[in-house]
Formats: C-alpha cells, structure tokens, sequence
C-alpha cells in the first residue's frame, strides 16, 4: 500500500513509531551492545603498546616503611659521577666541597710532547713525600697546549724569561723586566703567553694574578684586543677602552678595579697611554697584578706625567715591551730599569755617580788612557746587571720564518733647483758662523729642519721663499715661471723623481703593494697630490685620525681583496706596532736622528704573515745633510754606542768639526758616505770582493752585503729609476748569511 510522503503525515508516522518501539523494549531490560573489538568468544584486542587504565580511586596509595627505606638506600648507594667528559679525577663517597687528599696536580701535562714547562717543583726522595705536607706541595706550571704549539723557539724561551722575572726567580725581591726584541719576533704573543699563565696558575696551584693591565699607544688598543681573541680564542674577555666619554670610561675603570676573586669577569683590561694619564685615579684605588707596557720607550723620561702615574700604580708585576734599542743614553737607561725594577741601580744620584759620569768621561775623544779603561768597566757592570733583567733578539732569527727582506740605501742626487736652494741658504743663513764653542743654536736646529725639507721637495720650503725668511732671500726668483704649489712636480726634487718611477714600474709590472713613509706630514701631502695625479688609490695614515678609523684602515689594506695600491704613514704617528703586511715594498722617504724610529718604520712589512720577497728603499739625497744623518746612525749602530733621537741633543753627540760638516754639500761624489768610510770592496764605485777580514774602513757599513753602482744592482725597479736621479746603493739581504752569500 502507497503511503503519503506529506510532511504532516510523515511526523504522525514517526512519532508512533516511537511509541511501538518503546513498547516492544523497555528501559529496563536493555541490552548493552557489544564492543567493537570484542568477538563472540569474548576475547579483546588491545593494542600491545598500549596500557590499561588504572582504576581510579580516592584512597592515596601508600608504602608501607620498609619498601621506602630500601628506595632511598638504592638512591644513597650510587656514587656520585663528575658530569665532566672524560673526566679523570678521584671518586668517591665523599660529599661535594670537602678538600680532596692527595697530592695535587698541575693545570696541564707537563711530560705531554711539546709541553712548555715554566717551573718545575724540586725532587724529593721517598722519605721527603712521606713527610711533605701534602696540601702544600707545589706543582708544575705548565703553559696552555692551546699556545704552547704555536709558539717558536725563540718565544718559548721568551716566555720562560719573562715568567722567571715576575715570579722574582731571576732577581729576589723583584719582579720586572724588559722584553726589548726587535721588531717582528712576536713579543705581543709571548706576553699574552705570561698574562694567560699568570691568570690560570702557579705552583700553589692557584691563579698568580687576578687582575692584568696593558697599556698601549691608542693605535695599538685595538691590535692587541684582536690579537688576545685569536690566540685564546675566546677563553677570556678582555676589556678594551678605545674611546667614550669620561663618565663612561670612569665607569668601566671602576667596575674592572672593583673585580675580585679567581674568575674574574674581564682581567685583562688594554688602555692608550693618553686615556691612562687622564684616568690614573681611578686606577690607583686598587691593585693589579700585571702591567704590561709596550713601545715602553715613551717611559724614557721619568719627568713626564705618564710615567708618574704608571709609577704610582699598585702593582709589583711590570713588564716593558720595546723594540727599539734602550742603548740610546744612560738615562733612559736608568729611567727604564728604575720603573721595572725600583732600586737595581740605586737612586738617580747613585747612578750618576758610579755609571754615567765614568762612562761619559770614558767615551770622550780627549779622555785619558785610566778614564777610558774606568768607563769600560764601569759599562760593563751596567750592562751585567741590566742583562738579568732585560732580553733582546735580533730579527735575524725571523730569517727562518719569513721570505726574503732586501734593503738598500738610494742615494738620489738634488735637481739644479734644489742645489742652487741649498747653496743660496748655505751663503745667506750661515748656520756655521752659529757654531760657538761646540754648542748648536734654535737658529742652527731651524737650519736643519729647512735642509731636510728641501730635500724633500722645494715645494715644502717654498712658503718661507714667499715670506723672504733668513736664508731664503730672492729664493723664490729660483723657481719655473709660473710655479704653484698646488700641483706636484716630481721633476724639481731628486727623491719624488725616483718614487715616480718606483711606484710606476710597481703598479705596471706587479701587484705589489707600497708603503710611503714620512717623518712630515706635508711630504704625505705631496705623496697624496702624486697618487691623485697618477690615480693611484691610497689611503693615509697620520695624527689626525681617530683610533677605531686606524683599526679598519689597516685591515682593509691588508685584505688580497683590497684595491688600494699605496699606504701612506706618518713615522711619528703610527711607526710603531702596525701591521701592514698587505704589502711587500716600503719607502722611507727621509731619515729620523734616532735609527730605531727608521727601523720601527721599516719594519711594518716584514712581518709575521708575509708571504713575498720584502723590498725596503731608503731614499737619502747625496751629498746633504741627509747622508751625515744616515752616517750617524750607522756609525752608532755598528757601535753599539748612545744615538740622538732628538735634534735638540744635536750638540752632545756632535763634535764642533762635525757640526760645521753637517752644513756642507758635495756635488761632486756618487756617495758620500761611500766616500767617508774608503770601501776596500770596491773599485770604481762597485764591488768586486769581499770586504777584507778584520779590516777597520768597513766597521761601519759592516750590516751592508753589497755596494753598487748600476752595474752591480739587482733591482728591476730601481734600475728604471737610476738614470732620473739614482747615483749609489748600498744592499742588505737578509737571507745572504745562510745561503753562503759573501
């Protein structure tokens, strides 16, 4: 039968539905529908990784006492394990922070290969441990493997050195020295080898030192943060003060001399000479263990207030880093040891006294037989008693390491405008009429630093032609028609002539890189105006430019990627501790008084981490003033003798004769310090033998391996420039001793 689908119809059907099945089943004898996973026979399937369900109830679930007892002692019975890898150190059922028995042992191996063992503790027999204090027996003190590996030969026995000296082991009852290597030998490393060691052990097995201090000239802050992160790679936090305002700096001062304890957040703090004399009070309130200062030459003169205020320092700890010679004058002499190790030659009365006096009168040209034969001994005795605390390298030993270092001396002769310049000046000014009773004038020291000047170039002395000053009177009629000073003109000056083609022939048949050195930042201005004129791409290095700024220059430069092809550096600004092995050729465009100046300037090339032949080229203009420079100081060097390192002590080194020489010029010599020394080497300017054994006439250029004309030289580069204005080199190989070179 058809049923009607109308939606009224639908809902009566399904309500009655309803009502039958209700009827048929009753609420209370409904049956529950079997589980899923149940089949007839009862039996269930469950997941074998799966639980069941624990019932819930409300009672807590309880262990009776013995079961809690047997937990706890299973947990008691385990012995306690040091969460250290490979950890192999004594265990046992001792609780934490109780002293272990035992003798103790040292921070590293000392019998592992290559171990650098600074101290080693004394042997005992068998009946001497039995009766030692275990808890006070010293042990070894051994330098970080992580160090120990890279360091040379030469630097271990540096640090050694230096670890010696401040422990008091060298000299009882004090604790400085003076690490006085040449440039180059890694004094920097072996410092941070000591300050590292110093912070970490000793043989009480505890840290030497808690605190350390290296003070810098400020273009060197910077170098020597990069330099602790890439030899300890993070295992120490150094604080470098670089700039800031004073309140700042005063803050981090505070906070650094307020650290105590073994694990000293920053112990090691690098600060500029300048930002310590301004700050010294905050570093005065406490102590330090260290102080480390380098280019420490600048502590030469215990007058100044630098050297005060590092001398009021807490801190019995001090080493001097220098790589210039010390030898200069007694009195650095004196001031240097004093501010290391006070007291080890007396007072500046005491010194005086029993050394510099002797020794001065000894080293007179008038001094008697007995007064001579005094100041030797007397010498000696100083040099006996400095040398235990004092220990200097030569870069000899780099020869080893690094490739070939070539340095020859050019001498350049003068343009005819810069002859007629100096031999009006020497008519018009007279310094050699100053000259009174052996002593040097303002007048004559003025004279000499036109001379040097107009070596350089006439445009440096052009503005004294306008103005008509003494010794320049109608100089400027000398001039071409039409001459300005804006633009260079290498032509007028012997020196710029061949620096035109030494940077000419460089950039066209090399990829070499220059660095252009000078003692007068209006010589760099030159040097700029000739890059901007030839396109070279430099970048300049002088007093003028901030800290972080000399950081990145010098990296850049040093970067292979890098386009610039001149460095251009003030020798008084950043000739000391700069790293410009980016390039392998420097000029050193004038002479310094002091020959350590010229070998700091020199040696920014010849460094750890180069890879190419070095090319170093003195310029000196023949027959000037520039060649008795160059004159005193080889002949100081060979010496071994005191040198000026200003020209205000012009007077104490020169003799009246030798003062009236310095105003003089020859025209007519190739060399006049070949001239001077009557080489036995060569005939006709060139050599063709050896110099003769113990003969005296080479003394002086005893360091030069070769004296040559064009005929004997070598150099690519500078034989293009001869013929412009080159008249004599001398050469020094640094590899010619051990390749059997005569």
């Amino acid at each position: 039968m058809r049923r009607s689908l109308a939606p009224s119809q639908l809902a009566k059907r399904k309500a009655g539905d309803e009502e039958e099945e209700e009827d048929r089943h009753p609420p209370t004898t409904r049956k529950r529908q079997k589980p899923v996973s149940e089949t007839e026979s009862g039996e269930c399937y469950r997941s074998p990784f799966r639980k069941p369900l624990a019932q819930l109830t409300n009672r807590p679930h309880c262990l009776d006492s013995s079961q809690h007892e047997a937990f706890i002692r299973s947990i008691l019975s385990k012995p306690f394990k040091v969460p250290i890898p490979n950890y192999k150190g004594p265990l046992g059922l001792r609780a934490l922070g109780i002293k272990r028995a035992g003798l103790r042992s040292p921070l590293h191996d000392p019998f592992e290969e290559g171990a650098l063992v600074l101290y080693e503790p004394p042997l005992l027999s068998a009946h001497d441990q039995l009766k030692i204090d275990k808890d006070k027996a010293p042990v070894h003190v051994v330098v970080d493997p992580v160090l120990s590996r890279v360091l040379r030969p030469h630097q271990r026995e540096g640090v050694k050195f230096l670890w010696d000296c401040v422990t008091s082991r060298r000299i009882p009852g004090s604790h400085g020295c003076i690490m006085a290597d040449e440039m180059g030998l890694g004094k920097t490393l072996q410092c941070i080898t000591l300050m590292w060691t110093l912070l970490r052990q000793s043989p009480d097995c505890k840290p030497e030192i808690e605190k350390a201090m290296v003070v810098s000239p400020s273009s060197l802050v910077r170098n020597w943060y990069n330099e602790v992160e890439k030899w300890l790679g993070g295992r120490i936090q150094p604080l470098a003060i670089d700039g800031g305002s004073k309140e700042e700096i005063d803050r981090k001062l505070v906070g650094f001399m307020n650290q105590r304890g073994l694990r000293v957040p920053s112990p090691i703090l690098i600060i500029s000479y300048e930002t310590f004399r301004l700050h010294a009070e905050a570093l005065q309130k406490g102590s330090v263990g260290l102080v480390i200062c380098d280019e420490g030459h600048r502590l030469k003169n215990s007058e100044n207030q630098t050297y005060q205020a590092l001398n009021s320092l807490n801190t019995p700890r001090r080493v001097l880093i220098s790589g210039t010679p010390i030898q200069n004058d007694l009195l650095e002499y004196f001031s240097l040891v004093h501010f290391v190790n006070s007291g080890i030659l007396g007072t500046a009365q005491e010194f005086k006294r029993h050394f510099e006096i002797p020794i001065l009168k000894g080293r007179d040209a008038d001094a008697s037989e007995a007064e001579r034969h005094k100041g030797e001994e007397r010498l000696k005795e100083l040099i006996g008693i400095v040398n235990r605390c004092l220990i200097r390298r030569t870069s000899d030993i780099l020869s080893k390491y690094l490739p070939v270092k070539i340095e020859q001396v050019v001498c350049c002769r003068l343009t005819p405008l810069q002859a007629e310049l100096y031999k009006n000046f020497l008519k018009q000014a007279k310094p050699v009429e100053e000259l009174k009773e052996g002593k040097i004038s303002v007048s004559s020291l003025s004279s000499i630093t036109s001379l040097k000047k107009l070596c350089n170039h006439p445009a440096l002395i052009h503005d004294k032609c306008v103005e008509e000053e003494e010794g320049f009177m109608g100089a400027l009629d000398l001039f071409p028609a039409g001459y300005s000073t804006k633009s260079v003109e290498p032509q007028l000056s012997g020196k710029m002539l061949v620096l035109d083609y030494i940077l000419a022939v460089t950039k066209s048949t090399s990829n070499d890189k220059v660095v252009l050195v000078s003692n007068y930042t209006q010589t760099l201005d030159l040097f700029e105006k000739l890059c901007r004129n030839r396109r070279y791409l430099y970048v300049r290095l002088d007093g003028t430019m901030s800290i972080k700024k000399r950081a990145k220059i010098v990296e850049r430069f040093n970067s292979p990627s890098s386009p610039e092809f001149i460095f251009m550096l003030s020798s008084k600004a950043g000739g000391c501790g700069l790293n410009l092995i980016g390039a392998n050729r420097l000029v050193m465009f004038d002479p310094d008084w002091n020959p350590a100046n010229d070998e700091q300037a020199m040696a920014r090339v010849w460094r750890d981490g180069q890879k190419k032949t070095c090319y170093i080229y003195r310029l000196l203009s023949t027959g000037t003033i520039e060649e008795k420079i160059f004159q005193r100081q080889t002949h100081k060097k060979a010496l071994s003798s005191c040198v000026v390192d200003e020209e205000q002590d012009v007077e104490r080194h020169f003799s009246l004769g030798e003062l009236k020489e310095l105003f003089t010029l020859n025209e007519t010599t190739t060399s006049d310090t070949h001239d001077k020394i009557k080489c036995r080497r060569c005939v006709n300017g060139h050599q063709v033998r050896p110099p003769p054994e113990g003969s005296d006439c080479t003394s002086d250029l005893s360091q030069w391996n070769h004296c040559a004309d064009k005929r004997g030289l070598q150099d690519s580069v500078l034989k293009a420039a001869w013929d412009a204005a080159v008249t004599f080199t001398f050469h020094h190989h640094s590899h010619e001793e051990q390749r059997g070179i005569p």
